[in-house]
């Protein structure tokens, strides 16, 4: 599936959506809003229920949320809402990243395995060990890791493209100890920090002093294939492993200059990625 002939189409402003006459009650308002949005954007069916359930609450209430789903971003900011209805938050994280855990290798295998390894040694048993799983598995040099770490605390939080069928959809990503998370954006939108992922990358540092990261990645099969997985993964590798200036430029311009930043751009530099 080639991004370069994908039509942006996910989350589209269209300001006129909101106005309208003031005789009209705040219902009828409602019921046009949400079936404007039914129309624009793709994804609406994926959280239908949990939309009709938020319906059910003030009329006013709900035009303010929609409005915020359709226009995510105003004056080049997203607008974070906190509204805890509409999706299925996960428990709350600590709020300074210093308190957030750093998964350990021992939780998932046997150090034992690969002890006594080399880096190439362990590379293959990693990939070996995660090939029946329905998980993402990689290794990073120590270098390519060092380079990852550095650029995150820079850019701590940042957006990708996932091509998809009906266009493109917005993925935010989000730093803390030695994991990415990432979040769709309505989802982020809905909850903050507070969001349910759809992917988790945990980079394990133990054996680093042979010159190897182990990498894997879980990702939630009702919201990711394995392949938008891996998209979002190569993508994440793209922007933050790699030193391309046009990358470093729009990673730059989104942390410290938001209100400059341009979506279209981000899409062209991901474009020739393919799912498949």
């Amino acid at each position: 599936m080639d991004c370069a002939r994908k039509v942006l189409r996910v989350l589209p402003k269209n300001p006129q959506l909101f106005k309208r006459s003031f005789t009209m009650t705040s219902s009828q308002r409602a019921k046009e809003a949400i079936e404007k949005l039914k129309e624009t954007n793709p994804y609406y069916s994926k959280y239908a229920d949990k939309i009709a359930k938020a319906q059910l609450t003030s009329a006013e209430e709900f035009l303010d949320r929609i409005e915020r789903v359709v226009n995510p971003f105003k004056d080049g900011k997203i607008q974070a809402r906190s509204y805890s209805e509409l999706l299925n938050p996960k428990q709350k994280l600590a709020k300074e990243s210093a308190e957030v855990p750093h998964k350990k290798l021992t939780d998932i295998m046997k150090m034992e395995l690969i002890a006594d390894k080399n880096a190439d040694e362990i590379s293959q048993i990693w990939i070996e060990y995660h090939k029946t799983k329905e998980v993402l598995a990689a290794t990073l040099t120590t270098s390519q890791y060092q380079t990852l770490t550095e650029r995150a605390k820079e850019h701590p939080i940042f957006l990708l493209p996932l091509p998809r069928s009906e266009g493109f959809e917005f993925i935010m990503l989000q730093f803390a100890a030695n994991s990415v998370h990432f979040t769709p954006l309505l989802a982020y939108q809905v909850h903050q920090e507070n969001a349910p992922e759809c992917l988790t990358l945990v980079h394990y540092t133990e054996m680093q002093d042979k010159g190897i990261i182990l990498m894997r990645g879980e990702y939630d099969t009702k919201v990711l294939t394995a392949q938008e997985a891996q998209c979002l993964a190569n993508e994440l590798q793209m922007f933050y492993y790699k030193t391309d200036e046009s990358k470093l430029k729009l990673l730059e311009t989104f942390t410290k200059r938001p209100d400059e930043f341009k979506h279209m751009e981000l899409i062209k530099e991901v474009e020739n990625i393919q799912l498949g």
